[in-house]
Order: structure tokens, then C-alpha cells, then sequence
């Protein structure tokens, strides 16, 4: 859903107007783009009340997932398989409608921000997703065809699973997150009523991350048991990120200085709101980046905290600035201010007294997916 409403809502509604186009290349693509996303919607719920359900966790890892041999992890796969098409349909229609403008007095350097977030995400797509669709192919494999790809009883390998899937999982946190930068320096910039401080280096931070991003899968596995050099390796390229992301933070913060007056106030609280807590989810970001820190706390509720304020709560709240913006652009209506500045702080709020306590009991250690120490 939110991969549907960032990537496909600005994609679709946001990225031509940018571009200075009237819509995409190929409309006709990315409907059938809309339609996929609702079957693989209907086979990964059904999943849930076919016998014993998945009971894999989200990630399916072997040997469990080619060990249960029940038609609920299938519905889950061909889900999947789904939803991966569809976003390689739109991937493919957003970049062939980049490399097609034709505008009268286009020129690149100039293509906002939040046009750049569309394109980057659809190479982070076309990179990621075969990879997936290959590795959840080779699951359903060996579930049904004998083959040993990750059956570690027959020469298989389920580390190499992890090494695959992960290949697209962690560039999977930019693809949801990008689209959410992008609106955040349009609403900024528009609301603040003057161009986007630094918008080159912006462009360049978003692109920076999102290669960095295809390069760190490994901190996902520290303890899986890589070897102390690889460590070295993700550690350094993990906290390497936080450069390009503090530079992307300077140039919000910058951009809101110096502002005489800013129109619709209550939409750019949202919008402060969501760089303090990405801020905050970065932050802790960096300590887990540290591969003995890692260890110690992986499969802490101190994860789960972190990755809320990073990613999950960081893409809800772009996302609903995303929908506050358009429904301006759309129907001329005007979202009350007063609203948005009631709803934001409380909302602010309840995260912090959600998932901060999660990272003071990470440390204790709690561990996640259970409820109390065990």
C-alpha cells in the first residue's frame, strides 16, 4: 500500500506534470500495473486461511519455507510474484517516459527533486527485482521439483538465500523511502515559497543513497556468520550513508530558513515532523551500522524501533502529505490548517511513545516478536 500510494500516486499523478508531459508513455502499462497489485494483494491474504497459513515470517526463509509443504507459502509467493510485476511494469513505463521528453524549453538540469525520487526508484526496481522473482522461483523449486538449491541436507546452501534476498530487501527500504523524500522537497520548496536549497546536491544525495543502498545487504546478516572482513566491509558502507542522508536533512532544514512567510503551515509541520523522525531513526541507524553493536542487539525490539522511525512511520507520514498536497491540486479543496496542527503533533507523539521505549529495552535486551522476557 505504500509502495502503491508514493511510488504509483506521484509516479502517475506528479512525475508527467513535472516532466513537463501531459501523462506517461504508456498509460495502458501502468493500469495494468494497478490491477496486478490487487491479485497479489488477494493471494498473500489468502494465504492466511489456507490451512496452517504461511508461518514463515515475512522474509521465507529455507529451511522452514521449503519444509512446510502447505499451499499457503505458494499463495504467498505468487503474490509476490504479483505485486514484482507490476512495479517492473511501472519501473519500465517511468524511466521510457524520462527518456522521451520532448517539452518545449526542457531542460535536465533543472527537473525537480521529486522527479529524480520516480527515477532513481525505477532503476532500484528493474535492479532488485529480478533477483527476488529469480530467488522466490528457486524456493517454490525446491518445494515441488526436488530440486536443492537451498536444501542444506543435498549440497544446498539456505546462507545463499539469505545473501539473494536480502540483495533486494535492503534496497527495498530506498524504494519506499525515495518517493518520500521527493514530496517532502516539493512541499517544502513549494510551501516555503522559494527554490529548494542545493537542489543539484539534493539530486545527488537521493541517487548516492540509493546506490549505497544496493551495497549493504550483508548488516542484514552479521550473524549468519560472515567473515570478519566482510563485516568490515558492510560496517563501513552501511555508515557511509549517513552522509548523503545528513546532506539531504541540511538542504531541508536550509530551505525553511530565512522564509518570510510560509502558506499552509500545518502541512509543513507535517513535513518538520518527518525530518525529525527520520533524523531520529538515522541516528539510531548509524549504531546498528556497527557490526558488534549488531550482534548484541540483533533481534532486539531496539531493531524494530529503528526501523519504524526510518522507514515505516517516515513513508506514512510522506504519504500523507503526499495526499493532503494532491487533494489540493485535484479538487481545490483546502485541508483546514487547524486540522493538520492538531493531528500532527499527536501523531508525533504516539510514535515517540511508541517505538522510543523500544530502544532503551533493545539494550536490556528485549527480545522482538516476543511480548515479555522470556
Amino acid at each position: 500500500n505504500i509502495m502503491t500510494g508514493l511510488f504509483g500516486g506521484i509516479g502517475n499523478y506528479l512525475y508527467p506534470v513535472l516532466l513537463g508531459s501531459c501523462d506517461v508513455v504508456y498509460p495502458r502499462v501502468n493500469l495494468y500495473s494497478l490491477l496486478l497489485q490487487p491479485i497479489g494483494f488477494v493471494f498473500v491474504v489468502s494465504s492466511i486461511y489456507l490451512e496452517i497459513g504461511s508461518g514463515t515470517g515475512w522474509t521465507l526463509y529455507p529451511p522452514l519455507s521449503i519444509s512446510l509443504l502447505n499451499v499457503g507459502i505458494d499463495f504467498v509467493i505468487f503474490g509476490l510474484l504479483a505485486a514484482g510485476i507490476a512495479s517492473t511494469l511501472s519501473s519500465v513505463n517511468f524511466i521510457t517516459t524520462f527518456s522521451s521528453i520532448k517539452a518545449v524549453g526542457f531542460v535536465i538540469d533543472r527537473i525537480l527533486p521529486t522527479a529524480w525520487s520516480i527515477v532513481l526508484t525505477s532503476f532500484l526496481l528493474l535492479l532488485s527485482l529480478p533477483v527476488v522473482t529469480a530467488v522466490f522461483i528457486m524456493v517454490f523449486l525446491d518445494r515441488h521439483y526436488n530440486t536443492m538449491f537451498f536444501e542444506s541436507s543435498n549440497s544446498g546452501d539456505p546462507i545463499l538465500y539469505q545473501h539473494l534476498f536480502w540483495f533486494f530487501g535492503h534496497p527495498e527500504v530506498y524504494i519506499m523511502i525515495l518517493p518520500g523524500f521527493g514530496i517532502i522537497s516539493l512541499l517544502l520548496s513549494t510551501y516555503a515559497t522559494k527554490e529548494m536549497f542545493g537542489n543539484q546536491t539534493m539530486i545527488l544525495a537521493m541517487a548516492s543513497t540509493a546506490l549505497l543502498g544496493c551495497l549493504v545487504w550483508g548488516h542484514h546478516m552479521y550473524t549468519s556468520g560472515l567473515e570478519a572482513d566482510t563485516r568490515g566491509y558492510f560496517t563501513t558502507v552501511t555508515i557511509l550513508i549517513a552522509l548523503p542522508t545528513g546532506n539531504k536533512i541540511f538542504n531541508w532544514v536550509t530551505t525553511l530558513q530565512c522564509v518570510e512567510s510560509i502558506r499552509s503551515i500545518g502541512l509543513v509541520l507535517f513535513a518538520i515532523l518527518f525530518i525529525i523522525n527520520f533524523t531520529i531513526g538515522g541516528t539510531t541507524g548509524v549504531i546498528l551500522g556497527n557490526s558488534g553493536v549488531d550482534i548484541a542487539l540483533h533481534d532486539t525490539v531496539y531493531v524494530v524501533g529503528h526501523f519504524h522511525f526510518v522507514l515505516s512511520i517516515g513513508a506514512i507520514m510522506s504519504l500523507l502529505c503526499f495526499i493532503i498536497y494532491i487533494q489540493r491540486m485535484l479538487f481545490r479543496t483546502i485541508f483546514s490548517n487547524k486540522v493538520t496542527l492538531i493531528i500532527s503533533p499527536i501523531f508525533m507523539l504516539s510514535v515517540c511513545l511508541t517505538f522510543m521505549p523500544m530502544h532503551f529495552a533493545g539494550f536490556s535486551p528485549l527480545p522482538r516478536r516476543i511480548p515479555d522476557y522470556p
